[in-house]
């Protein structure tokens, strides 16, 4: 299909190295990492192409032909692994797609020994909520991707790490993704970065 060709092209390529150069600086060392809904693994084999003392496995609804990583197909609301069970539980642009997303959150927050890492969306302006559906429907419709379009402000996504007891280390919402000029219409500060420490969490150095 042209329109998936040309998002892999413009879009999807350069997002998932933006993202992997955010997101090593964000994972503590010899962590065993879960990525929550995966997709296709790509941006978690950058990112341990760049870090290799840490092991990435991922869980997906849907999985992929020939993902990768290694990727375990799980029910989209309980997390597969047992208390405190992994060192890190990253979700990339996931959790606005679940009806709940304290759901998954809380299954995080059980499950992550020392962070969580969040990239999602925030509906802070005007046309955020028709801009980010638009996105989405270019990027994820083409893969059968559930699209509930369920995107928080920054306020909501405040009001649930602190509901669920989750200590905010690390915040960023000007990721740089896109190229000039799409950065204009498709940047701004509609995606964000975060780095959270549950409850039971070990001590970690400071983000940098």
């Amino acid at each position: 299909m042209l329109r998936q060709r040309l998002h892999n092209r413009l879009v999807h390529t350069r997002r998932v190295r933006v993202l992997r150069d955010h997101i090593v600086k964000l994972l503590p060392a010899g962590s065993a990492v879960l990525d929550v809904g995966c997709g296709d693994g790509l941006l978690a084999h950058l990112i341990a192409e760049c870090r290799s003392d840490l092991q990435l496995t991922g869980i997906d609804v849907l999985v992929r032909p020939e993902p990768h990583i290694p990727v375990e197909q799980f029910d989209g609301q309980t997390i597969p692994v047992s208390d405190a069970g992994v060192d890190v539980v990253m979700f990339i642009d996931v959790l606005h797609h679940t009806r709940d997303p304290r759901t998954l959150l809380s299954e995080a927050a059980r499950v992550a020994r020392r962070a969580i890492i969040i990239k999602d969306h925030c509906r802070d302006s005007r046309l955020a909520a028709a801009t980010l559906r638009f996105m989405d429907w270019v990027g994820n419709a083409h893969h059968g991707v559930e699209l509930p379009y369920n995107y928080w402000s920054s306020r909501e996504w405040a009001a649930a790490f602190g509901d669920m007891g989750l200590h905010l280390e690390f915040w960023r919402q000007k990721l740089g993704l896109y190229a000039w000029p799409a950065t204009w219409l498709f940047d701004r500060e509609l995606h964000f970065i975060a780095r959270l420490q549950p409850r039971h969490a070990s001590t970690l150095p400071p983000a940098r």
